[in-house]
């Protein structure tokens, strides 16, 4: 958490920046499940994609530039005023990962498998951030009740400081650590064909890229629901605690997040 501070006094200071300006602001609250996509299992796999999954929370605020909250009025009638909103956000997401997949099968009776199905690991990962949020219908019809859905599309960026955990039970068969069980820090206890050093659980950060698609619907004059469906890519392949350097890893983690939120109007 000490690496959030930094980045969340600058994304405060930009919050107040625009207060002074003016602009009204909402505040809400996320949750729902996760989907994470790591070195964990085998790449485009359904019992993957379903079975590394976890869940995510979180503290939202907008700065609203189509209402000014100093004199109770629309501002200028300009497109970006009626069409975009600023979003901060603090987040937290976790997941337990498994591996999944044809090389864990039942039928694989291998050292090897053995090997992958005593590993397992967490991510777990904090977010602080903006995103840009787009709508194409107005932000000014909406708030007055013309209509009851608002779909929107953002884009932005997240610090993410990762904290992966990482396990095995598979019992070493090197003679010479014949009581070695479940030692993460023996190779030997892992996947062979990994290179050395493919499994840390050390805590870093990194940024991420994250994306969405959305809607909110009008509850009241002053709340609404929302749902959103985020996909964010980290510049890191460590926050999982794996990588193991293999052809088939082809990508850094990412993950998919279906979001369920309310959203109330301070001003």
């Amino acid at each position: 958490m000490k690496k959030l501070i930094i980045p969340f006094a600058f994304l405060l200071t930009m919050q107040l920046s625009y207060s002074q300006l003016g602009f009204s602001h909402e505040i809400g609250i996320i949750a729902g499940p996760v989907i994470y996509q790591s070195d964990f299992g085998v790449r485009s796999d359904f019992e993957t994609n379903v079975g590394n999954s976890g869940i995510g929370l979180g503290l939202i605020h907008y700065i609203n530039f189509a209402y000014r909250a100093d004199c109770n009025c629309y501002t200028t009638d300009k497109y970006f005023n009626d069409h975009f909103k600023l979003r901060s956000e603090l987040s937290w997401n976790k997941t337990n990962l498994t591996h999944f997949g044809e090389w864990v099968d039942p039928d694989k009776d291998s050292e090897n498998a053995d090997r992958l199905r005593g590993h397992s690991g967490q991510a777990q990962n904090w977010d602080i951030g903006m995103q840009l949020e787009f709508f194409p219908r107005s932000i000014r019809a909406f708030s007055a009740g013309i209509y009851k859905f608002a779909p929107f599309a953002s884009l932005g960026a997240h610090y993410v400081s990762y904290r992966p955990e990482t396990y095995t039970d598979y019992v070493s068969s090197d003679p010479l650590n014949p009581n070695d069980v479940g030692n993460p820090n023996d190779p030997n206890n892992f996947y062979s064909p990994w290179e050395a050093g493919s499994v840390d659980d050390m805590s870093g950060s990194t940024w991420s890229i994250v994306s969405s698609v959305g809607t909110r619907y009008k509850l009241s004059v002053l709340s609404d629901f929302m749902i959103d469906l985020r996909f964010q890519y980290f510049f890191s392949d460590w926050t999982d605690g794996l990588n193991h350097q293999l052809e088939s890893n082809k990508a850094n983690d990412w993950m998919v997040w279906l979001n369920f939120g309310y959203i109330y109007y301070l001003d």
